[in-house]
């Protein structure tokens, strides 16, 4: 085998379960600049967020196959397993993507894919990392990547309530669907709050633990508050009928806590790069900061046109920006890392697994 070829082997191998998360970011960007009709660049975006996906699907398929026990490694890793839901919520995001073109019969294969997906992790991945580990106390693993599964429970809802009115005869079931995945989103924040929060308050705590994830607390609640105003927009079918001034109204508050945790989360990075210099430097994990601050734009944008609130929608289209310039940092590092660690010739034989990692980080 050549140099090259051990380099990628162990690049492959080591490829964290997270790194759909630069689909979900790039995916939330393209279609916050469609919203805002900004078309060549939502354009260029979904052709990155397509080939994001294709070619992270194909890695982790040959990761599975080539490296099966890192694969278990990390479904039985409580601080690494919630990262497979990156899956569930990149591909829907992609789904209602290419439903903004119209292509929704992409949408609803994509969300048939990431439902069952979603079903599935959402009972093995707390059984293999959580139940099932002799370990104890597992409360000391818990850390931000624990959101993501508020993320993939929220992305089911706003795929299914973007191709509810086009799929008129499982208008009612698609409905029954973003309602029950919403609710169990908001049940499921609830729950990974509290035992970060106890994490944070029970067991030491320092810089080197306030990883990028932390930031998927906000893009959780961003989500949930986007899944709400889509739902809110569907049509009157039963199960909407009845809770969509409940939904509403709870949209309008995780908004608001939303934007009350962003200069908490900016004020933890400073503590944890200025005051604490913990170096920053390119790993997967920080496309959970491209994400939140992505899905936060586009979902001030939706609340703002579904309940009339022109100030909250005004907020979004600021930080739409914020988001695309964040978004351009970590692409360019990204592919700075991925061309030193991987193509570049090393000076030295020999290169460890971290040195040649596509962006590993615990």
């Amino acid at each position: 085998m050549t140099r090259f070829g051990r380099r990628f082997g162990l690049a492959v191998e080591g490829l964290t379960p997270g790194y759909f998360a630069l689909v979900m970011a790039t995916g939330i960007l393209s279609v916050g600049t469609h919203l805002e009709g900004v078309d060549l660049l939502s354009e260029v975006l979904l052709g990155v967020c397509v080939a994001s996906f294709v070619v992270l699907g194909a890695l982790t398929v040959w990761r599975f196959l080539a490296y099966r026990s890192a694969v278990v490694d990390d479904f039985t890793d409580p601080r690494r397993a919630f990262g497979f839901f990156t899956f569930v919520a990149g591909t829907n995001v992609l789904g209602v993507r290419l439903g903004l073109e119209g292509w929704h019969a992409a949408t609803a294969v994509l969300l048939a894919v990431a439902g069952l997906a979603w079903l599935a992790l959402g009972y093995v991945v707390p059984w293999t990392a959580v139940l099932g580990r002799q370990e104890r106390p597992v409360l000391a693993t818990a850390n931000g990547t624990w959101f993501i599964w508020v993320v993939a429970s929220q992305s089911v809802a706003v795929a299914a309530a973007t191709i509810e009115p086009v799929y008129e005869s499982v208008r009612r079931e698609l409905a029954v669907l973003a309602v029950v995945s919403w609710s169990v989103g908001v049940f499921l924040y609830a729950a990974a709050g509290v035992f970060v929060a106890l994490r944070l308050m029970l067991y030491e705590f320092g810089p080197e633990d306030l990883t990028p994830p932390y930031w998927v607390s906000m893009g959780a609640l961003a989500i949930t508050v986007l899944a709400g105003a889509r739902i809110v927009e569907m049509a009157d079918a039963p199960m909407v009928r009845v809770t969509r001034d409940l939904i509403a109204g709870v949209a309008v508050l995780f908004w608001a806590f939303a934007t009350w945790l962003i200069p908490v989360l900016v004020a933890a990075g400073w503590w944890r790069h200025i005051s604490r210099r913990v170096p920053l430097r390119y790993e997967a994990t920080l496309w959970s900061i491209v994400f939140p601050l992505g899905m936060y734009a586009v979902a001030g944008i939706y609340l703002g046109r579904a309940d009339d609130l022109p100030v909250v929608a005004a907020i979004g289209r600021i930080e739409l920006w914020v988001a695309l310039a964040v978004w351009a940092i970590v692409f360019t590092a990204m592919a700075r890392h991925v061309v030193n660690t991987v193509f570049r010739v090393p000076a030295e034989p020999g290169p460890t697994r971290a040195e040649s990692d596509l962006g590993v980080s615990g």
